[in-house]
């Protein structure tokens, strides 16, 4: 019994590293989500403004915003799409992690070997995690090119 006890000390000290990681991964999804927020409350600005259309400038000069406006709203989208699939990225990598934890613990609860699987679930936690954070850098440079558009030169 005391063996067992041993065991399953050293797998909840083992699974401190892992629940660090989730912290940093919830709170990478909290960053994701409020730049999809920001995103989505500057398409519906954007939508009002293309579907109000109450401008009292000449049509020639409305026709050339709403062009810019459906420029504006298709980046958003890109980058939308983009912070979506890097929160899927995000919260599979951390379901990835919740279960290398559950392995590492049912390892030793019922004395399996299970070392290979939770090596294995790690792998595929830290690759979703590379995707993740791939996808969410590409956002950002779509956003800084974006705010570069809009600067005057």
């Amino acid at each position: 019994m005391e063996t067992h006890i041993t065991d399953i000390t050293h797998v909840i000290q083992l699974a401190v590293a892992p629940v660090f990681l989730l912290t940093a991964i919830g709170t990478l999804i909290t960053a994701l989500n409020n730049r999809l927020g920001r995103v989505i409350d500057r398409r519906r600005v954007l939508q009002e403004r293309l579907a109000g259309g109450t401008h009292p400038a000449p049509k020639s000069i409305r026709d050339d915003a709403a062009v810019e406006v459906r420029s504006e709203l298709h980046r958003l989208a890109r980058r939308a799409r983009l912070i979506y699939f890097s929160i899927l990225a995000a919260v599979t990598a951390a379901l990835l992690v919740c279960l290398v934890v559950a392995s590492a613990f049912l390892g030793a609860l019922l004395t399996v070997e299970l070392a290979r699987l939770v090596a294995v679930l790690f792998i595929l936690a830290m690759c979703a995690l590379i995707v993740c954070l791939g996808l969410f850098l590409r956002e950002v440079f779509l956003a800084v090119a974006d705010r570069a558009l809009k600067l005057p030169a």
